[in-house]
């Protein structure tokens, strides 16, 4: 019972940080502040904390979405930091 509740209160925060970080990297990137590289890092750590969640609880097409975006986010990152 305790591992199950641990686990349900990780895969919250997961979904919570993964909600958050989405949202910032959005904001910055339609604000246009210039620091397009640190929204696209954002997105980044969101879709990796989604990818996460839908492995966990199995959901198929929500992994096969962040994956995507996480590939989409790598080269966004690419692109704008040269790395």
């Amino acid at each position: 019972m305790r591992r199950q509740r641990s686990n349900t209160t990780a895969l919250r925060i997961a979904k919570w940080l993964g909600t958050a970080t989405g949202v910032a990297g959005a904001v910055i990137i339609a604000a246009n502040l210039g620091i397009v590289a640190h929204g696209f890092v954002l997105f980044l750590i969101s879709s990796v904390l989604w990818s996460a969640v839908s492995w966990v609880q199995r959901e198929a097409s929500l992994l096969v979405l962040q994956a995507t975006f996480t590939v989409i986010n790598v080269i966004g990152i690419y692109r704008w930091l040269g790395i």
